[in-house]
């Protein structure tokens, strides 16, 4: 499987953002890539404010993103708004080539005011989906800061972690320490998308990166400008690490 991943500016826009991942899905099929990952609500802004929330969900038109992975054949991971009743979620949707939609995954764990102001919490860590022949967990931005997540997506089976985000200075070190070590310490790859630019206050700090299950770099953007990365998944890879790093089986669970 060859993934795309898209670092960019935010938008607040949905007609712009879904005419760009658009554009980007187009793009992103013709270097062969089978998935394309967005950044954390790329459809509507992050910090754009609950009011400007509860406008965008009502803007919310999956069945245009579900278009657009048919259009282009192409998987998505797609971040924006989900009502559900009156609950608003920070959410990520896994729609597949055909454009259906395998999963809606809703932030589990908030970041401080911008998201307990903004977004209900999720209720359920994500489920596991099987595209292209590789096992999906999905976690949002703050989720990968704490090692249960990955470690029990791992458990139920996922050998990549998607993780659209909004990171900020001055926290380049979840990019730099914690997404390698998330990976190597669960033997799987996780995929990290970022933002670059300024959504008022936050300055976002790029570096996204997809870290193989060693917790070494197979690619890694700079800070500062748009780029989509492209990386392949390897089967070998994930094998041969984890027949010699054993975390999994090692642990002690009648301790903790």
């Amino acid at each position: 499987m060859r993934l795309a991943l898209m670092q960019s500016r935010p938008m607040t826009s949905m007609t712009k953002a879904l005419t760009r991942l658009a554009e980007e899905a187009h793009r992103a099929g013709q270097n062969g890539a089978n998935l394309l990952v967005t950044p954390e609500m790329f459809l509507s802004g992050y910090n754009i404010g609950a009011a400007a929330i509860d406008a965008a969900v009502s803007e919310m038109d999956l069945e245009r993103v579900c278009d657009i992975a048919r259009q282009h054949g192409i998987a998505l991971l797609v971040g924006g708004p989900d009502r559900v009743s009156s609950a608003i979620y920070n959410a990520a949707f896994l729609i597949d080539a055909g454009g259906s939609v395998r999963s809606t995954y809703h932030k589990t764990h908030l970041y401080g005011d911008v998201d307990r102001s903004q977004f209900t919490t999720g209720e359920a860590l994500s489920e596991i989906v099987t595209l292209d022949g590789w096992n999906l967990g999905v976690a949002i931005c703050y989720d990968v800061e704490f090692p249960e997540v990955t470690r029990a997506l791992t458990v139920k089976g996922a050998q990549v972690i998607l993780v659209p985000t909004a990171n900020m200075r001055p926290y380049e070190s979840v990019c730099s320490r914690l997404v390698p070590a998330r990976a190597q310490e669960n033997g799987v790859y996780v995929a990290y998308v970022n933002y670059v630019g300024r959504e008022a206050p936050f300055d976002y700090c790029g570096l996204s990166c997809l870290c193989d299950p060693t917790g070494a770099d197979v690619v890694r953007a700079d800070g500062e400008g748009e780029e989509t990365l492209y990386a392949d998944l390897s089967h070998p890879v994930l094998r041969a690490t984890q027949e010699d790093v054993t975390h999994l089986s090692d642990r002690r669970t009648d301790l903790y």
